[in-house]
Parts: structure tokens; sequence; C-alpha cells
């Protein structure tokens, strides 16, 4: 698990019905908060909520775009690949999988070369 990561948090997380919905939503294609509080059927605050753990978490990334309207907007993807719960002597752990940005994993790929 990485050290920044808090099991209960993301144990809370994927026990909660609009994080997963959102985990869910969001692997598919980028939305943004809107598209999920309807997805999820809660308020915007609530998703808002939701987003800001997630993203705390590095369960989600946020990036910006503009609309057609010419006004900017966030849209957020998951980046949750994979969570593996393991019940050792110690107690649980988790690993946890994240998909890296093609730009972040060829940075990796350049470095490793190194």
């Amino acid at each position: 698990m990485d050290e920044d990561t808090d099991i209960d948090t993301v144990a809370s997380l994927l026990g909660d019905d609009c994080a997963r919905t959102i985990l869910e939503a969001t692997a598919a294609e980028a939305l943004s908060a809107t598209e999920l509080a309807e997805r999820c059927s809660v308020s915007g605050p609530t998703v808002y909520r939701r987003l800001e753990t997630l993203r705390e978490e590095e369960l989600v990334a946020e990036q910006t775009r503009a609309g057609e309207d010419g006004h900017h907007y966030k849209v957020y993807t998951a980046t949750l690949d994979r969570a593996v719960v393991d019940l050792t002597e110690d107690g649980f752990e988790i690993r946890l999988t994240r998909r890296g940005r093609m730009a972040d994993r060829f940075t990796e790929f350049v470095e490793d070369l190194r």
C-alpha cells in the first residue's frame, strides 16, 4: 500500500454507493460533477465531497475542459485500476493499482531505461 493511502478511507469509499458509481462511470468516460450527480441521484455538494476525497486518494483525476459557450468546467476520470485487500497477521493490507496518464507512463518508461 502507498504510504499516503489510508485503508480506512479507501474501504469507506469503496463501500459508498455514490463513490462506487462515480468510479464506475468515470472508468468509461470523463464526466462533469453535474453529470455524476445525475447518475448518482444525489446533490451536487454530495458529489463534490466524494470527488474531493477520491481525488485526495488519487482514485480520480481532474481535468479542465472548455465548453462550447467558452466557459471552462472540470471533468473527472477514474485512475483506480485495481484494489486488492489481503488479510495478514498484522491486519488488512490494501494494494491499489492506478491507471497512469499516457504522458506519465512514458516518463516512467524513459526513467526506467536510465
